[in-house]
């Protein structure tokens, strides 16, 4: 039985609380993470840890849009179609490009379009994993004598990239927001597939709603580790959805002492 673990951005900037964007529970989240890659090194195979990854002028930043004042939005407005269209707020950058990519989240049924605070910016400490799970996950390599899979995602600037498989609305010029078929082969090469990280109610769920929607061969290997997750707060309700869909189609959740025991 080949185990892998997939873990979502469990980055400073999400899980400490001095981040940009802290999801409350995710310290504990990440303590639990990392104490069953100690208690089980020579169960786990393989681990894949995504890495939310932006730039200050990214579509979901304030910083890319404007009002007719000159104003940005503040962390947590929702734009829509309807606003862009009205000129109530106005797109800096590619600003066609944007007005249509607002429309396509709505039109295909995506998160409506947030703004959130600045967030795990290339090379900073916001970016990079939380130095709880990057000890263990330095140790697990030590013992098994295998690296850790780092993928990236989110620096293209003119989508959301929630989930790790693909970004919420595709640039078919840009290879980087297609579907991520390589790590999904990847991943289908075990047994058992464990899904944690943060934030359930977004990146989590997002992932989570990638392999339901383009690769059904994953779903009878997926486990959801449910106290390994925390929602950005308030937000919990986006997600209920998806996990009610998961539970539908018969993947498995469970907490992490339930994990290899």
């Amino acid at each position: 039985m080949k185990n892998a673990l997939l873990i979502i951005d469990a980055q400073f900037d999400f899980c400490h609380p001095d981040g940009a964007l802290f999801v409350p529970g995710a310290g504990q989240d990440i303590a639990r993470i990392a104490a069953l890659i100690r208690k089980y090194p020579d169960r786990i195979d393989h681990i894949v840890i995504t890495l939310d990854t932006h730039h200050s002028l990214d579509i979901a930043h304030p910083l890319f849009w404007q009002d007719t004042d000159g104003n940005h939005p503040a962390p947590f407005t929702q734009i829509t179609g309807e606003e862009v269209d009205a000129g109530r707020w106005i797109p800096r950058f590619s600003p066609e490009k944007a007005r249509q990519y607002v429309h396509a989240l709505e039109a295909g049924g995506q998160f409506a379009h947030f703004i959130w605070p600045e967030h795990c910016l290339i090379g900073s400490r916001g970016a990079a994993l939380h130095d709880t799970l990057l000890d263990a996950l330095k140790d697990w390599s030590h013992q098994r004598n295998r690296d850790y899979v780092a993928v990236q995602k989110g620096l293209y600037p003119l989508t959301e990239h929630f989930g790790i498989f693909r970004a919420q609305v595709p640039d078919p010029a840009v290879p980087e927001t297609q579907l991520n078929t390589a790590l999904i082969d990847d991943l289908a090469r075990f047994d058992a597939i464990y899904l944690m990280g943060e934030a359930k109610s977004h990146c989590v769920a997002n992932s989570l709603k990638q392999l339901l929607d383009f690769a059904p061969d994953i779903i009878p290997k997926l486990t959801v580790v449910t106290d390994c997750m925390s929602d950005v707060t308030g937000l919990g309700h986006l997600a209920d959805p998806i996990f009610a869909e998961a539970q539908a189609r018969n993947v498995s959740f469970i907490q992490s002492d339930g994990v290899f025991s």
